[in-house]
């Protein structure tokens, strides 16, 4: 064999050790899309809650979108995007109930 041969044969048998990968400082612990969908189901909760009081035929549907794509990227924080999207379907039924008692396409106090 040549020194070239015997070179790659030591090299090709030798384990290599693995690093386990460590974060840098201040790296965030979880990947960015999880971030973003606990973003949009906190978003959800509060534009639900908002939608309630002004702009529900806005909000309720922003709510019910953002809360059902927080859920379907899997978000953390399950209970807040299904609040959010209870909200959102509850501002639509109160712009309804609403709409039906002063027999208008908007409501007012």
């Amino acid at each position: 064999m040549e020194l070239t041969e015997r070179t790659h044969l030591a090299t090709a048998t030798k384990p290599t050790a693995t690093k386990p990968t460590a974060t840098a400082p201040g790296a965030p612990a979880r990947a960015t899309g999880t971030k973003d969908a606990d973003g949009m189901a906190v978003a959800s909760f509060i534009l639900g809650l908002l939608g309630l009081l002004v702009l529900n035929v806005f909000l309720g549907p922003i709510a019910i979108a953002l809360a059902s794509v927080a859920l379907w990227r899997g978000t953390a924080r399950r209970g807040r995007a299904f609040l959010g999207l209870g909200l959102g379907i509850a501002d639509l039924l109160v712009l309804v109930a609403f709409m039906q008692f002063d027999s208008t396409v908007s409501w007012n106090f």
